[in-house]
């Protein structure tokens, strides 16, 4: 019992319930006063202050996260991510594995890319970029009653390309709840700070393309030896078509499966008009132009 009082009397000295011993002096080790003695708090106030506490640190916690996240997606809509959880996870995952995977990224502004590989991405990953709002709701239930039926055995997603941005930008690979909320979260967030031009500016620099590869100008460069600004509407379907997969599959050696999958990306891109993020000064809706071959 004298235990038991004992423990409870640390514990509300802990929480502040009660004052703590004075502290003996140096010299006599006598206490410099000796307090009236307090009256033990009942169980249920200290376990009812111990839930106020924790509920004190957990908005704390919460609300420090939103302060960061919003700061950081306000200074990315201006400064150019750095880096990416990814590109920090996949040489980890190499260290451990016994195989070196570096990175290899080249920041491209969005007016320079040949507008080929946009239209084959939006064509590729999200047709109805421009017209949703970050979550395609249609696609997200479409993609439930399709995994329904198929019982786990083959899973099919409905990110956006904003959806997909978030993820890479700022959270980690896998399937959570946790980090699907997340992902939502970021999503609407970047919606409402970036815009669609901003939102595809990041997402063509920020993907994975292969062992250590990140964004389209490095992809460009080590799949077909050309900048990002020189890509044909071929070159751009085939670095579209391998996004699914981009470690298994590479643009430079297309399977058979890709050939198909870039044909038909490539047809669909045709129709993919680029007017809503169409600039005065640089135009990205025609396609470069191309020496004439004699």
């Amino acid at each position: 019992m004298a235990k038991s009082t004992r423990g409870r009397r640390a514990v509300a000295q802990q929480l502040g319930l009660i004052d703590q011993p004075t502290p003996t002096t140096a010299k006599s080790g006598k206490r410099d006063a000796r307090p009236p003695r307090q009256q033990l708090p009942t169980d249920r106030a200290i376990f009812w202050t111990m839930i106020k506490r924790i509920f004190k640190w957990v908005f704390r916690l919460v609300a420090a996260f939103f302060i960061v996240s919003i700061l950081l997606v306000v200074i990315y809509r201006f400064i150019d991510p750095p880096i990416t959880p990814l590109m920090l996870i996949r040489p980890l995952e190499g260290a451990t594995s016994g195989s070196a995977v570096g990175v290899t990224k080249e920041w491209i502004d969005i007016d320079d890319v040949s507008p080929a590989l946009l239209r084959s991405l939006i064509a590729a990953e999200d047709g109805k970029f421009f017209a949703h709002g970050g979550v395609d709701m249609k696609a997200l239930e479409r993609a439930k009653a399709y995994n329904e039926r198929m019982k786990g055995k083959k899973l099919r997603g409905a990110s956006t390309i904003t959806m997909q941005c978030a993820r890479n930008v700022f959270l980690w690979q896998g399937r959570n709840y946790i980090r699907k909320g997340l992902e939502i979260y970021f999503t609407y967030l970047m919606e409402f700070v970036w815009g669609k031009k901003r939102i595809l500016e990041v997402y063509i620099n920020v993907i994975e393309w292969g062992d250590g590869v990140y964004g389209v100008e490095a992809a460009s460069q080590k799949y077909f030896g050309i900048s990002a600004r020189d890509l044909n509407a071929r070159q751009a379907a085939l670095l579209a078509s391998v996004l699914p997969n981009p470690r298994r599959w590479s643009p430079a050696a297309p399977t058979g499966y890709i050939n198909k999958r870039a044909s038909g990306i490539q047809a669909r891109a045709r129709g993919v008009s680029l007017a809503p993020i169409t600039t005065t000064s640089k135009s990205p809706t025609t396609e470069p132009k191309r020496k004439k071959s004699k």
